[in-house]
């Protein structure tokens, strides 16, 4: 599969895990209206409002998503005259992909990392903490602006970003019904019918397991990514091993990321979170936000 086709693949995904979502959002809630009692135009109601919001939702995270990302993660806008020669490795990079040059942002934290966000490569921003901006060589820095662009151009920013925000209001949406069941809320229900506790019962597994498989999806979704844009960044450069000298020294640094959260670890080079690498056990591998370094590093090291 060439690099056209995968952007125009990742385009397809993009649009189909937002229809997706809207949908298992609104069944979600269908559901839960259900068990709390409410039925036919009640609970058709609350399913066609569920609709409406996760299309608003859907349309404000596609428009907003690297500001929303960029706040969250403390992250400011500068300029060539700030650090010229990073803009200098970024415009190169730029000029060698084809892709239009970037907004950067740096944040203010020593430990080593970076990522990029955005709904598309004319609005992308790329943000570099100060740590991996002292802490790596040239060459290194080369490897990872290089991957980070990668996301850029296979839309991966877009996708992520995007199912990110979806996965949160599955979360939300389970909360919810689990308080307002606690609490007695609901319509007016008879007890003893046979329907109303079947929904109960659905409402109650999916409250539970609807979460877990949203944020599998979404873990999965990533770790595939990151792989591809760690060989698209390794042909833009032709240096593999800088990226992958880059990923060892990033993962060895011992320093945690204050400023990443659970919502935005995925979107970074490499897990911000140090001791999310010491998972162990069959299925622990299903709950990474990355795939392991080693596997990363191995699948670079060959790429000669």
């Amino acid at each position: 599969m060439t690099a056209y086709t995968q952007i125009s693949a990742n385009r397809f995904k993009t649009w189909l895990i937002m229809l997706t979502f809207a949908f298992f959002i609104t069944f979600v809630v269908y559901i839960f209206t259900n068990a709390l009692g409410f039925r036919g135009p009640s609970a058709l109601g609350f399913s066609g409002i569920a609709l409406i919001i996760a299309g608003i939702l859907n349309f404000f995270t596609y428009y907003n998503s690297d500001k929303i990302v960029m706040t969250i993660s403390g992250a400011k806008q500068i300029q060539k005259k700030d650090n010229p020669t990073l803009f200098r490795t970024v415009e190169n990079l730029c000029i060698a992909s084809g892709l239009p040059m970037p907004k950067i942002y740096t944040i203010d934290d020593t430990a080593p990392n970076a990522f990029a966000t955005g709904r598309d490569p004319q609005h992308a921003s790329i943000a570099f903490t100060k740590g991996i901006l002292a802490k790596l060589s040239k060459l290194e820095l080369e490897g990872v602006t290089a991957h980070e662009l990668s996301h850029v151009g296979n839309y991966d920013t877009r996708l992520m970003t995007i199912v990110s925000i979806l996965v949160g209001s599955v979360a939300l949406l389970a909360d919810w019904f689990i308080r307002i069941t606690w609490w007695g809320g609901g319509g007016d229900r008879d007890e003893n019918n046979s329907s109303n506790a079947i929904f109960m019962i659905i409402a109650l597994v999916l409250a539970i397991l609807a979460p877990i498989i949203a944020i599998l999806i979404q873990l999965a979704i990533s770790r595939k990514r990151e792989f591809l844009a760690d060989a698209s960044g390794a042909l833009l450069t032709r240096n593999p091993d800088g990226l992958a000298d880059a990923l060892l020294k990033i993962s060895a640094d011992k320093e945690p990321l204050e400023v990443a959260n659970k919502a935005t670890a995925h979107l970074y080079i490499v897990n911000p979170f140090k001791e999310g690498h010491k998972l162990v056990g069959t299925f622990a591998g299903l709950f990474n936000t990355h795939p392991p370094i080693e596997q990363r590093v191995k699948a670079l090291r060959t790429m000669q």
